[in-house]
């Protein structure tokens, strides 16, 4: 994922209430939102590499990666994704997962993780040193930076966030989507300066990115319910942002959706 915004305890029914974008270059080949024959995984899947982006568990977990961005930061190390993978099928909760993985952290590419199960949340990353952190309660975002980095877009997807929590949504996504899908280009004053000129910083700047070649893949929403059971929507695009399709799947406990 590329951007991200959730609401962690914050909504009356929802304990996890994130909306996210997925941006990657067209032909690195992917497999669309499905339940896993090999993992106790709900999630869309990289089929270069063998990770995933963002993932459900039926036990109520879930988990978000995405890459920083700094041309001048080789991409060495084992695949950001699997990190998603690893927590998702384990069975550690959150805490002692950050605890663990912050001793392995600098072996993988670039990142940003996020990881959430029945009491807690953490974010961890491993640029420009490993490093833990405990999400507190609230609307909060992410991108390719740091963790809450004030990146135009990033707040502007919080802020639709709190505005659908205060109008009291519930269970109609729609509103979310709008967000994900919004193509506004921040003006030069707030772009940031992360290395890749002033054109891309532009072109990356909306949440939505429609391009040839590399763009927003896929849009999701995940919201988890203080009981556990929740539901996971995809949206997926193709090459220059055209639909592809819309797949929702539900889970609860440990009985298959």
């Amino acid at each position: 994922m590329c951007l991200i915004a959730f609401a962690w305890r914050s909504h009356p029914r929802w304990r996890l209430l994130l909306a996210g974008n997925r941006d990657e270059f067209h032909a690195r080949p992917s497999a669309p939102l499905a339940r896993w024959d090999d993992a106790p995984i709900l999630g869309g899947r990289d089929l270069e590499a063998g990770g995933t982006w963002l993932g459900v568990s039926d036990a109520g977990r879930c988990c978000v990666v995405t890459n920083v961005r700094d041309p001048r930061d080789p991409q060495h190390g084992s695949s950001r994704g699997l990190l998603a993978v690893d927590y998702l099928s384990g069975t550690e909760d959150a805490a002692t997962h950050a605890e663990q993985l912050r001793l392995s952290a600098a072996g993988y590419r670039p990142f940003n993780l996020l990881t959430f199960d029945t009491d807690s949340a953490f974010y961890l990353g491993n640029r420009p040193a490993p490093r833990v952190q405990r999400v507190s309660d609230g609307v909060q975002g992410l991108s390719n930076a740091d963790f809450n980095t004030p990146w135009p877009k990033t707040r502007r997807l919080m802020q639709r966030l709190q505005a659908w929590i205060d109008d009291g949504g519930d269970l109609d996504f729609t509103p979310l989507f709008e967000a994900l899908a919004d193509e506004q280009v921040a003006v030069d004053g707030q772009l940031p300066d992360t290395g890749i000129g002033l054109e891309r910083e532009r072109w990356l700047s909306s949440a939505f990115i429609r391009g040839q070649d590399y763009g927003t893949r896929a849009s999701t929403v995940v919201a988890i319910g203080h009981d556990g059971a929740g539901v996971i929507v995809e949206r997926s695009f193709g090459p220059a942002g055209k639909f592809n399709d819309e797949i929702t799947r539900h889970f609860a406990g440990s009985t298959p959706s």
